[in-house]
């Protein structure tokens, strides 16, 4: 199991847009890619422009197939905008649980 932990920051003055776009993608993926087990959205309680995304898949094929997906593509053609600020993520191998399963 792979996962991907990214931290954006938004533009203030675009929170709801990227909510409205990020939640999008992450139900397009869960729905659409069965690699993809698991997909949160978390929004800082200090900073109200910054975002957590916890992405989990089977495995760095799962990942660079959801790179390729329309609604993936779509995404980064909404947020290539100047919606995200800053990122940072980071790829990792879940150690536990090992029984992580798609909810």
């Amino acid at each position: 199991m792979i996962s991907l932990l990214i931290t954006v920051e938004v533009d203030p003055s675009r929170v709801d847009e990227f909510i409205s776009y990020i939640t999008e993608e992450a139900a397009d993926a869960l729905k659409d890619e069965p690699g993809c087990r698991g997909f949160t959205i978390s929004q800082s309680d200090e900073s109200c422009h910054v975002f957590t995304l916890a992405e989990f898949y089977d495995d760095m094929a799962a990942l660079e197939a959801h790179r390729l997906t329309p609604h993936f593509l779509l995404f980064q053609q909404r947020a290539g905008d100047g919606l995200i600020t800053k990122k940072t993520g980071v790829v990792g191998n879940v150690i536990f649980p090992k029984d992580f399963e798609k909810k």
